[in-house]
This record gives structure tokens, sequence and C-alpha cells, in this order.
């Protein structure tokens, strides 16, 4: 059985807490950490959950994997000890990780594990496959319904009121090297998708706010030597409008694969 620890109790980290604890007996959750201590301790205790609240500083003490899902300016802090006790860290903070990424080098060091599982975007898999060969271009194109969007810093610095919006406005067309830091909890995709195909300066994004979508929706186009891929994904809300229903289901996919005796998908 292996020790699982979660980093923040949001929107994603409520729903890894109960279906390790319920439902996926190869894993321990020994701890969590929140900002607020007491509303995760009664959490905790409303489902059973024994796991002790810890600083955010101690995560990875007892815990043979933590599991980052806090927002992007808890990343470093969170990591840093994780990765110098050898251990694994299965972060949704793509986007993070790439203004990080000094950590690789220490991860390498120390023998630990960076794992950034599919989150909210689909064909990953393929996109690393395609890889191996002659890719000449990765383009997505993201849409976004106004609640989903209105608090990322480069929505706000632009100064638009998301709220009284007719039509769709594309606020960024570049790489995605260059737009993370503006959207550090909406992007994260293009960052995964990024470092999964041919690097965040390559890869090229459009965002669009929306007012006629309902949900988060994606678009690839992969021009490659083995393949041309086009893939739409439309992701439901959770609690959160920035954040899918389907990242922490990738978390729990993520961990019944390693837990299982067939792998399946690239």
């Amino acid at each position: 059985m292996k020790k699982v620890a979660i980093a923040s109790l949001g929107a994603i980290g409520r729903v890894l807490a109960q279906s390790i604890s319920q439902d996926m007996p190869a894993y321990d959750l020994v701890a969590v950490s929140a900002n607020n201590k007491d509303r995760a301790r009664a959490f905790l205790d409303a489902n059973g959950i024994a796991a002790e609240v810890v600083p955010v500083e101690h995560i990875a003490n007892d815990a043979d994997l933590v599991l980052e899902c806090a927002p992007a300016q808890l990343f470093r802090t969170i990591a840093e000890p994780v990765i110098e006790k050898g251990k694994t860290l299965v972060t949704v903070s793509s986007g993070a990780l790439l203004e990080n990424w000094d950590l690789v080098a220490s991860a390498e060091s120390k023998a630990a594990t960076i794992v950034v599982p599919s989150g909210a975007i689909l064909g990953l898999d393929a996109v690393q496959a395609v890889r191996q060969g002659n890719v000449r271009s990765v383009h997505m194109v993201t849409r976004k319904p106004p609640q989903g969007i209105k608090d990322a810093p480069y929505v706000q610095q632009l100064g638009i009121d998301t709220a009284s919006l007719a039509e769709a406005v594309k606020i960024f067309d570049g790489t995605v090297q260059d737009v993370i830091t503006g959207f550090p909890a909406n992007l994260n995709v293009a960052v995964s998708l990024a470092l999964a195909g041919i690097g965040p300066q390559r890869t090229t994004i459009e965002v669009w706010i929306d007012p006629s979508v309902e949900h988060n929706t994606h678009r690839i186009t992969v021009d490659s030597d083995a393949a041309l891929l086009d893939m739409t994904i439309r992701n439901v809300p959770s609690d959160n409008p920035a954040t899918g229903r389907i990242t922490p289901l990738s978390v729990i996919a993520y961990l019944s694969k390693i837990a299982s005796a067939v792998h399946i998908g690239t």
C-alpha cells in the first residue's frame, strides 16, 4: 500500500481525498494540507478520513506520493521537499512546473519523479507518439465562458468587463511560453500539451472569451509525418468555474493505472 498526501483541499483535492479513502485500497491517504486547517479537519471527519492536516512544508514527510492541486504560487513550496526526499510529485500545475523548471534537474539528481497527468486536456498519448518523429506544428484554440476566465491576471490587466461581452473576443494569439504567466489557473492544459509535444516555444495558442459556450473548450490540431490530429474537448466545470470535473478524475485514473497489472495507453 502506497502512502499518499494531498496538497490543498480545493475543488480537486476534495474529490481526490474522497476517492482515495473510499475506493482505492492500494493507497493510504496519510496527510493533507490546507489554508483553512479547521475547515479541512471538518471535511475529513465528515467523510470518515483519518488523514492528518499538516503544514504544507511537511506534506512529504510520511508520503510516497504527493498530489499537488494547490494555487500556483504555492507550487515550489510544495514541490521542493517532495523532490528533496526523492519521492513522487503528481502535479496538476504544469504551468507552475514550467516556471520552476530547475526543479526537473533537482528531481533527476535526487531520483525523484514528477508526474503531470492529462488533467483537462485530451490526446497527450498521441501527441507524445507523433513527437518521436517529425512534427511541423501543434496549435490549440481555447474558448472560455466569461465566468471561467474573469479572474485571470491577463484579463484583469486588459481591463475586460467579461460580464458585458455579447460576442466572442480573442484576447491572446501566440506561444504557450508567452501565455502561461497571464493565466496561472486557466491554461495548465496548454503547458501540458506543449510538454508532451514540441515544447512551449513552438506550441501556439489562441485564447477566446466566448459568452456562447458553457464549457471550457479546447481544440488541438497537430500536423506531423505520422498522423494529422484534430481533437476537441468540452469540459464540464466543477464548483470552481476555472477547473473541469475531469481534472481530479485524470489523477485518479493515473493512480489506478500505476496500481494495476495492466497499463493502457502511452
